[in-house]
């Protein structure tokens, strides 16, 4: 059986690093080598790495109702996509100074969906792009009341405009299969909801009791 390696932070040597621009971001060039699978090193190789802040999100869902909140924003990176850079996400930012994931997590869906998280729970975490980012996210699932959700959120400052999509789950399920969901936390989260979702209205149900 084939398991994975024992390789750790002692394995790769960063032999250099230059800095190409500096903004929100950092974009840096890497130079470096590391140990391979058949034993001995790589040769030095030159990697781009977009240096991006980490990150959490988390998908709103109403078992009581078996509503699902998805939001829709404009997104200047997919300015290439044929309906139009207008895409279908859940909420997610970046942290602030000395900010749990989980903290993060509730902040976001107040301030993207106007929605207070009264449950949560870890769902997975990865990281987004690892072949060119460090960006690592942690995705959450948030027990929300649907009942009233909706409207137009987003921080001025921030240039955001952000329209709540208050769905049947079964409706944010077939956007999801029919290709409308094109990022990775709305795709894996959903997919998550649609494996987990009886158990979440159990788990309802026998509070309730």
């Amino acid at each position: 059986m084939t398991t994975p390696s024992s390789f750790t932070q002692q394995d790769y040597e960063l032999i250099k690093r230059e800095v190409l621009y500096q903004g929100f971001h950092c974009f840096a060039r890497y130079h470096l080598r590391f140990r391979l699978f058949n034993g001995g090193w790589s040769n030095i190789v030159t990697r781009e790495v977009l240096e991006r802040f980490s990150a959490a999100a988390v998908i709103p869902y109403d078992p009581s109702l078996d509503r699902v909140l998805l939001i829709e924003q404009f997104r200047p990176g997919s300015l290439a996509e044929p309906n139009g850079p207008w895409i279908i996400e859940v909420p997610a930012g970046i942290f602030s100074a000395n900010e749990t994931p989980a903290e993060l997590a509730r902040r976001e869906a107040k301030e993207e969906a106007g929605c207070v998280i009264t449950d949560l729970e870890l769902i997975n975490e990865y990281f987004v792009s690892p072949s060119c980012a460090t960006e690592y996210m942690h995705l959450f699932y948030g027990q929300v009341d649907a009942s009233h959700a909706g409207g137009i959120f987003g921080l001025k400052e921030e240039n955001e405009d952000i329209r709540v999509l208050n769905l049947p789950a079964e409706e944010a399920f077939a956007l999801l299969r029919a290709g409308k969901v094109k990022t990775s936390p709305a795709i894996i989260g959903l997919l998550w909801l649609e494996l987990n979702r009886q158990r979440l209205r159990n788990k309802l149900t026998r509070s309730s009791l």
